[in-house]
């Protein structure tokens, strides 16, 4: 063996290698995140951080972190005044135009991200999940609205009292993205029949089949409540639980539920299949520690 076929050989086997070594690197599921009210998809200190801190752990990944929008100024805007259905349709055709999700991809929604991205899962046929995670997601509604994120004081006073009120009204519906799951139990049937996004989504008034067989192409729902949450009331409704109706202080869980008992969306038989999951961490909303999220997130449903 002369010495220039030796050299094309070590070069050859190094290569190969590296190129085995790539692929591992590579191996895993994409991921794709939608952010909460009052944020965006890659500000530095929130999301950002975020798909730094998965793209080190999981080196190779293909992490996706939704922008509605032109900009994140306008992403910002978006998750206050563009209504659920068009944020959703614009989500499915970036998820249809990126071929690396094609083949399907873990989700991670953070607050009314959470909806959203169950709410593209139900609707949005190119929206293969495997595994769902939802981060203080708000599955059943609010019904109050202490915190509204980045929005001054005045603007955020304005919203609550417009949904105390008349959330209900036509053009409230298409003008204010929370008043889509704003869940008044006082008023349980007018919810029901004007909620514009949240009671089609939960199956409310008629079932559709399609969403409840897309639930089913799951291999894990993963619901996480934050149980210090002084933002989103109740806090039960982070595990799909929420008021029974006709009054607004006796908490009902999600297996007291008619969406369970009657199984409305398919959650009974996830949980019959150990396909759905309760997460409880101590902190307030969204705020956890990264140690946690490796050990019960990352661990368990993204390295696959």
């Amino acid at each position: 063996m002369n010495g220039i076929t030796f050299k094309y050989l070590i070069l050859t086997l190094l290569f190969n290698i590296l190129s085995a070594n790539k692929v591992k690197d590579g191996n895993f599921t994409p991921i794709v995140m939608w952010h909460g009210m009052g944020d965006s998809c890659c500000f530095s200190f929130s999301l950002g951080a975020v798909k730094q801190k998965l793209e080190e752990l999981l080196p190779g990944v293909h992490v996706v972190s939704l922008r509605i929008g032109t900009s994140e100024v306008n992403d910002v805007e978006n998750g206050y005044f563009l209504h659920p259905d068009k944020q959703i349709n614009m989500a499915c055709n970036l998820i249809q135009a990126d071929p690396l999700l094609s083949d399907g991809f873990n989700a991670i929604g953070f607050s009314q991200g959470a909806q959203f991205l169950r709410g593209l899962l139900q609707r949005c046929p190119k929206a293969h999940i495997k595994n769902l995670i939802s981060l203080g997601g708000q599955h059943q509604g609010v019904y109050g609205l202490p915190n509204c994120g980045s929005l001054s004081h005045s603007i955020c006073d304005y919203i609550r009292r417009l949904l105390n009120h008349a959330a209900y009204l036509e053009w409230v519906q298409k003008a204010l993205v929370q008043a889509t799951y704003w869940h008044d139990p006082l008023h349980e049937q007018e919810y029901k029949n004007y909620s514009t996004f949240l009671s089609d989504i939960n199956n409310e008034i008629t079932i559709n089949t399609e969403y409840v067989q897309r639930l089913q192409t799951l291999d894990n729902f993963v619901l996480v409540k934050f149980d210090n949450d002084t933002i989103v009331e109740p806090r039960e409704t982070e595990w799909f639980g929420f008021y029974k109706p006709g009054q607004s202080s006796v908490i009902q869980n999600l297996k007291e539920s008619p969406i369970y008992t009657e199984d409305r969306l398919g959650l009974r038989k996830l949980d019959e299949d150990s396909k759905l999951h309760f997460l409880g961490v101590i902190g307030n909303h969204l705020q956890f520690e990264w140690g946690w999220f490796q050990e019960n997130i990352l661990d368990s449903y993204l390295k696959n």
